[in-house]
């Protein structure tokens, strides 16, 4: 009998044969993508929309265009010598769009504050000598990692939001990993549902489940021949409307209850 893996691994290599993993682009400098990936969470916006004529966009990727635009608009916004000080009010107009905003500004000023704080603080407020600094190490107590950690909104356990930005950071060209083997999956809602209904992981509470999640989807790279940071944007962009993308040999299973105040998930 073929076991879940093995089924996962022979979708996933079929899906990377016309896959091709975002460049990230149109983000424009390491400062930009680090404060954006520190709000990264739960948009709470309702619908989709258009943005300079592109789109339309929704959820996370409205989040990220509409930012990036007022950024450009006021000539880079999205740096600690200009965050140190936002409000709630502010955080608010710099991501409204028709008529509407991102959820919960205040706690998304709070999170920016502390951390452009931070950033000043330990370099000199430049996520360049972040980068820097971490030497190209991922893992470890001086790596990108382990150093997004002591700033709040990378304070997750599983670090997501840190993978995120070092994953836009390294296809940019900013980072140069020295320890790939460090390279975890962002377990988050989308990849958890696939992992579970797939049969590669079971069921569980949420703590369980995301890390489960990361260990299986770590070996899914490894045996479909790719890295976990692709097989984690193949799987979010053609897994968010597909729940069975790798398959339902578990059935139908759901991923866990989102965490009640989470920055994270």
């Amino acid at each position: 009998m073929t076991s879940p893996l093995e089924s996962a691994s022979v979708r996933v290599r079929d899906l990377l044969a016309t896959y091709e993993p975002p460049g990230f682009g149109h983000v424009p400098d390491p400062d930009a993508a680090l404060f954006l990936c520190a709000i990264d969470h739960r948009s709470g916006y309702r619908s989709r929309y258009m943005v300079d004529g592109h789109g339309p966009f929704e959820g996370s990727a409205l989040l990220w265009a509409v930012g990036l635009r007022e950024s450009v608009r006021e000539g880079g916004l999205l740096r600690a010598d200009r965050l140190g000080d936002v409000s709630g009010e502010r955080v608010g107009e710099i991501f409204r769009i028709g008529g509407e905003t991102v959820s919960d500004p205040e706690r998304r000023a709070e999170l920016w504050r502390e951390l452009a704080t931070g950033l000043e603080r330990d370099h000199n407020g430049s996520a360049a000598a972040l980068l820097s600094a971490s030497g190209g190490r991922l893992a470890g107590a001086g790596g990108l990692v382990g150093r997004l950690a002591h700033y709040e909104a990378f304070s997750d356990p599983l670090a997501k939001k840190a993978f995120l930005y070092a994953k836009i950071c390294e296809r940019r060209g900013w980072l140069g990993v020295t320890d790939p083997g460090s390279w975890e999956v962002c377990a988050d809602n989308v990849l958890m549902r696939l992992a579970l209904r797939s049969g590669l992981v079971s069921d569980g509470s949420l703590d369980h489940v995301r890390a489960e999640t990361r260990t299986a989807l770590k070996a899914l790279a490894a045996k479909a021949g790719t890295t976990p940071p692709a097989l984690d944007d193949l799987l979010w962009e053609l897994g968010r409307d597909n729940p069975d993308l790798l398959g339902r040999e578990a059935g139908d299973v759901h991923e866990p209850s989102r965490a009640a105040g989470s920055d994270w998930y």
